[in-house]
């Protein structure tokens, strides 16, 4: 089955995290990525699945040209360097356009390409301080709390930066030209904040102390809960519908409770749910709230099961007793990504495989680009490039 972008080749320049998942993304939906790495490097990369790797030594200036040729035939640039590293390669945009005009160069980096913090260092916590949604995220009366680093680096950046090079591709088929895509990490995170925003904007949440509106842990029907077990079950039950099921499978009486949206009694009205879902463990929530819509659900792990929990067997039930281990998506109907396998080892599809060696495939993409075998040669011996496994073919 053909994948949507089976006919796309990226060449992705080594890096970490938001440009390694960008890629990651492309080569899922069918897309020949491949990795440019430094010579002996050891890469801890392991979003390396179904792409492969040349390793080049970018400091030997007779690699700059093969790199050039290469890229001749390429659709999209993954760059993952501050501000102006591509062009002490010789490898800007102004170069690159000139030599193949369709071409899509996409630059991920933490504050853009342009101004004073363009080439200052940082990280996931550093951009989404600076974009603004890390002091809109924690609890009453604490500290900011940050979510990881998924929110700037895999959404803001990795996942905006497939976004761009999408959009930059349906431009490309009306124009014909190429573009540079700035797709940096503080940018991406505060489009990703819109919609808090402007609800702060406009009064309509988020106007309060952080921790006590209705979506950031200051609402009782909007909380996470501990269990008997000293396990976590998440409610969100928003709607008065939704906040009724809630209840009822509490087994409490609204006439007992103040009205839903009643702030002042907030904090008590917390008090008695935790109360509540701590009499019971997470195994017996889970059967009691599983198939209804009270917006109750388990906080999964994926490293193990709810304990004591039955499986699933009744078709309306529709909680996992486990996290899932993530696949790609959307779901397209005709033409899905692959699939990953990552459990069965007599399953696994050898570019199921998170970690690349470098420079494993590099034979074999300078003769799929058409490298004369004289040069490749020439090349390797030289050490300008570098190839772990083919190098007995020569």
């Amino acid at each position: 089955m053909s994948l949507p972008l089976s006919d796309l080749v990226v060449f992705e320049m080594g890096g970490l995290a938001p440009a390694p998942y960008a890629g990651m993304i492309l080569s899922d939906f069918g897309a020949d990525v491949i990795r440019i790495d430094r010579p002996n490097s050891v890469s801890t990369d392991i979003l390396a699945r179904n792409k492969r790797s040349i390793s080049v030594n970018m400091k030997d200036p007779s690699a700059i040209p093969v790199i050039r040729e290469l890229l001749k035939k390429g659709d999209v640039l993954l760059d993952p360097f501050r501000p102006g590293v591509l062009e002490k390669m010789g490898l800007g945009p102004d170069i690159l356009l000139k030599e193949n005009p369709r071409l899509i160069i996409a630059r991920l980096s933490g504050y853009g390409q342009l101004g004073a913090a363009s080439k200052v260092a940082g990280h996931d916590i550093n951009y989404i301080s600076i974009a603004g949604a890390l002091e809109m995220i924690g609890r009453k009366g604490d500290k900011p709390m940050f979510p990881l680093n998924i929110l700037a680096d895999f959404a803001g950046g990795g996942l905006m930066c497939v976004m761009g090079i999408l959009m930059a591709l349906m431009e490309r088929n009306k124009s014909g030209k190429g573009q540079v895509v700035d797709a940096n990490l503080t940018s991406g995170t505060s489009y990703l904040t819109t919609f808090p925003y402007l609800m702060q904007k406009y009064g309509l949440n988020f106007n309060e102390q952080r921790g006590t509106n209705m979506l950031d842990s200051g609402a009782p029907f909007y909380e996470v809960y501990k269990t008997k077990d000293d396990r976590y079950m998440s409610v969100g039950a928003i709607e008065p519908q939704f906040y009724a099921q809630f209840l009822k499978g509490l087994e409490l009486n609204p006439k007992d409770l103040p009205e839903q949206h009643d702030r002042d009694a907030w904090p008590k009205m917390k008090e008695i749910f935790a109360n509540v879902f701590a009499t019971k463990t997470q195994a017996v929530w889970t059967e009691k709230f599983d198939g209804t819509d009270a917006c109750v659900a388990p906080v999964l792990s994926f490293r193990e099961e709810i304990p004591n929990v039955s499986m699933v067997t009744e078709p309306e039930k529709q909680w996992p007793r486990k996290a899932s281990p993530p696949q790609p998506a959307p779901i397209l109907s005709r033409t899905p990504a692959k699939q990953v396998n990552y459990d069965d080892p007599r399953k696994q599809d050898s570019n199921d495989d998170p970690f690349l060696q470098p420079g494993t495939h590099t034979m074999e993409v300078l003769s799929q680009f058409g490298v004369p075998q004289s040069k490749i040669r020439e090349l390797l011996n030289k050490g300008t490039f570098i190839d772990t496994v083919g190098i007995s073919k020569l």
